[in-house]
């Protein structure tokens, strides 16, 4: 076995990716504090064809070195918008039909293992602050939440490895 080099896997240009059918997943970003796992974010997003990454609060918005340093670029290719306030976003992805769950650990949070997309339907998925996770304003604007199932000793991952996970069983059901 051989590993392959950067030029063998045919990856696509900015062009290419810019122009590509997306996948009905928006995230959206409520006051990330670290730099790094927004750029982490970027380029999970970047691996799937997300739709779009909404950046809320206090969430930083690139460009910005240390947001590169993990994003590789990404930032370049994924669509993306600040918007100030959360509920805001939430709202009009509602309006327009979107099915929007917050990632959290809620009463009667629906476990990643269990969760059916809802076919034909654009997802948009809401993670929170590194310390105090999705507030619980917003929690409540969503009106449902996906759990990661957890059985260690810890009670949270980091949002980077969050992301990783949901966007990859989201593109893995759709």
């Amino acid at each position: 076995m051989r590993k392959l080099k950067n030029e063998e896997l045919n990856r696509k240009t900015v062009a290419d990716f810019k122009e590509a059918t997306k996948t009905p997943l928006i995230l959206i970003l409520d006051n990330i504090r670290s730099l790094n796992n927004i750029g982490s974010v970027f380029r999970s997003a970047d691996a799937f064809l997300v739709e779009k990454i909404y950046l809320c609060g206090i969430t930083a918005v690139p460009p910005h070195r240390d947001i590169h340093k993990t994003a590789l670029g990404a930032t370049d290719n994924v669509a993306w918008e600040y918007v100030e306030n959360t509920l805001v976003v939430i709202k009009k992805l509602q309006e327009e039909g979107a099915s929007v769950w917050a990632i959290e650990q809620t009463e009667n949070a629906t476990l990643l293992n269990s969760f059916k997309p809802k076919p034909k339907t654009k997802h948009a998925f809401v993670l929170g602050n590194e310390v105090r996770g999705v507030s619980q304003e917003v929690v409540s604007a969503c009106g449902q939440a996906l759990e990661i199932p957890q059985y260690g000793t810890k009670h949270s991952l980091n949002i980077s490895v969050a992301t990783g996970i949901i966007v990859w069983d989201y593109f893995t059901k759709i």
